[in-house]
């Protein structure tokens, strides 16, 4: 596919791309050395679309719009309880009443280790908490079984029935937000033996809870006389080091709510150990990030969103490990997969691509649209053109041939587009959107719209029925593997996928009201990408793609990635004890640079396996 991805063909002139911000939030770890870029047989494509989630917050537009103004509360709030102003009601003893069994979610996993995740649902964002939560027990899916529910549903004991508990503080409490945080909760965590890992806010009202001289004398430090913002702003903490890697933190003015520095006790309480480090880009100054005493480890911000393939994230994916799998030894696997192919698809560059993985006893997945469609012929002179995989012999028999070297058959979508509308680029499979709406904005930002008007479970399924047909009618076996077109599809298509496919392996998005049990709201999502295999809230198995897609020329506002950035991606992510460096290319593009990347991906001592070694 050289020119048929639709952009006036460039010319093959090499690229020194500076560091700049990536599709997350992400911000590139290295300045992009030249690469061979365009395949064989003329010039270079267009970018390929390779996107890798909603927008630079990680969340839905709506989403980000609240994010500043709960950034801004909450900091108003921290301002307040410094000034000793802020009045925080405690919350009410509980009734006897049967919790609604909607709000609590259990998600069962392997047999192994349980997570209990409490989070926030009330206030003005209460929402976002829900959100948070969601990456939570995605994440801890990896270990066991997870329950979920808001801590406001809290009672007795209930920590003593799980592995380890995680709490996300998004609701700054106080001024007319009550707290609504259990006594019982604060109790049973300073009682507690078992992994109390504490995210955000709220801590200091465990500290008055149970005693502030109780508490330092437990933990070493003073949560009541903690801040966020220290009287000279929050700063501009844009790194976290933690086991000698030094992870990203790039978030926009106005939407930073700083990291807390806890107040040390020192000399006659328990020493507190600094398990990550932030630094201020503005002073050079340290301060702890993360934090632990014995069973309470406390991370000082929400770090699910404004995040990318190096980011401070990272050390949260890591420190699960040691809440619900301790002793899980050291290992580090790589992967990557082929991209975008169709019918369409260049039968010589195909197997060019399975000859050198071959040559490497690399195994890989191949992602396959099983049915090429450009209604409005942007690509054909005007005239509409529909191809199925058995209408293209050569270039089944160049799949056969990758699947006789090495490959894993997976699933892309049915057309990997919508309909004969530009969704948002030009209708044409591999361009567009399959199962979610957008549109390109004057900006040249792709705006994520929402599922289409259509969307529901009998249309999903029907699009994945197709698909399947057409790889029967082609001669291939049922692929077991999915990857959503461009990683959007609603709560309702994920839950299709996973009742026809073993795995994903994808980014995803996930929607509020699916934890609560209420309305999904299609306006309301986070989107996430795992370091390793998670059962996510849909009930699927996903597998991890985490360090992006080697894309030579910039577009909608996303940088350039080159071999050199994948590669240190892949070494921030050597960060997480047992983890994954998956990414994907594109075989129109030459072999030069898939070979560099992963040289240099082994080099860092990765093992390349195959995609379904990953769920392992």
């Amino acid at each position: 596919m050289k020119n048929k991805r639709g952009r006036a063909r460039l010319s093959r002139v090499p690229l020194v791309l500076s560091v700049i911000a990536a599709l997350l939030g992400g911000f590139a770890l290295s300045t992009g050395a030249e690469a061979a870029i365009g395949g064989g047989g003329g010039g270079k494509p267009r970018p390929s679309y390779g996107l890798k989630g909603v927008d630079k917050a990680s969340l839905s537009g709506a989403s980000t719009n609240d994010l500043k103004a709960w950034v801004a509360a909450r900091l108003a709030n921290d301002r307040k309880r410094r000034a000793h102003t802020l009045t925080i009601t405690p919350a009410k003893a509980p009734a006897t009443t049967t919790v609604r069994t909607a709000s609590v979610q259990s998600l069962a996993a392997a047999a192994g280790p349980s997570a209990l995740v409490l989070y926030d649902n009330t206030g003005p964002y209460g929402y976002l908490g829900e959100l948070y939560a969601m990456a939570i027990a995605n994440l801890s899916g990896h270990f066991g079984t997870v329950t979920s529910k808001p801590v406001s549903a809290y009672t007795a004991g209930m920590v003593e029935q799980y592995t380890a508990t995680v709490y996300i503080g998004s609701t700054y409490y106080g001024g007319t937000i009550p707290d609504a945080v259990p006594a019982a909760f604060y109790q049973d965590a300073l009682k507690t033996s078992k992994p109390i890992d504490w995210i955000g806010d709220n801590i200091w009202n465990m500290a008055n809870a149970v005693g502030i001289e109780t508490f330092k004398q437990k933990y070493g430090w003073d949560p009541t006389n903690s801040y966020f913002d220290n009287g000279g702003g929050v700063g501009n903490i844009t790194q976290v080091a933690y086991k000698n890697q030094t992870l990203t933190r790039k978030i926009p003015t106005g939407y930073d709510g700083g990291v807390l520095h806890p107040a040390l006790s020192g000399a006659g309480y328990p020493q507190v150990t600094t398990l990550a480090t932030a630094t201020d880009a503005n002073t050079g100054a340290t301060s702890p990030w993360a934090i632990r005493t014995g069973n309470l480890t406390y991370v000082g911000e929400i770090p699910f969103t404004y995040v990318s393939e190096s980011d401070r994230v990272i050390v949260f994916e890591d420190l699960l490990f040691d809440a619900l799998a301790p002793a899980t030894a050291e290992r580090h696997r790589a992967f990557v997969r082929l991209e975008d192919i169709s019918p369409k698809s260049d039968p010589t560059e195909l197997r060019a691509m399975a000859d050198y993985l071959a040559s490497q006893n690399i195994p890989y997945g191949i992602n396959v649209i099983p049915v090429y469609t450009d209604p409005k012929g942007v690509y054909n002179n005007g005239k509409a053109e529909t191809i199925s995989l058995a209408q293209a012999p050569q270039v089944v028999s160049a799949l056969k041939y990758m699947l006789q070297h090495g490959a894993v058959l997976m699933n892309h979508g049915y057309t990997h587009q919508y309909s004969n509308v530009n969704n948002p680029y030009t209708g044409v499979t591999g361009d567009d959107f399959e199962f979610f709406r957008a549109h390109v904005d004057a900006s040249d930002n792709v705006i994520y719209d929402g599922p289409p008007a259509e969307d529901n479970a009998i249309w999903a399924q029907s699009r994945v029925t197709s698909a399947l047909a057409a790889f029967t009618a082609a001669g291939f076996p049922k692929p077991t593997l999915w990857t959503t077109p461009h990683y959007a599809a609603s709560a309702a298509d994920y839950k299709v996928f996973g009742q026809n496919y073993t795995a994903r392996l994808e980014r995803s998005l996930y929607f509020a009201g699916t934890l609560s049990g209420g309305t999904v709201n299609p306006a309301r999502y986070i989107g996430q990408f795992f370091p390793y295999s998670v059962k996510d809230v849909y009930g699927t198995t996903v597998l991890p793609e985490n360090i992006g897609n080697y894309e030579p020329v910039p577009y909608n506002n996303h940088p350039a990635r080159l071999p050199a950035d994948l590669i240190a991606s892949a070494k921030a992510n050597l960060a997480v004890r047992d983890g994954v460096a998956s990414f994907f290319y594109h075989p129109y593009y030459a072999v030069d640079p898939l070979k560099q990347t992963v040289e240099g991906i082994k080099a860092l001592g990765y093992t390349f396996v195959g995609p379904t070694a990953l769920a392992q």
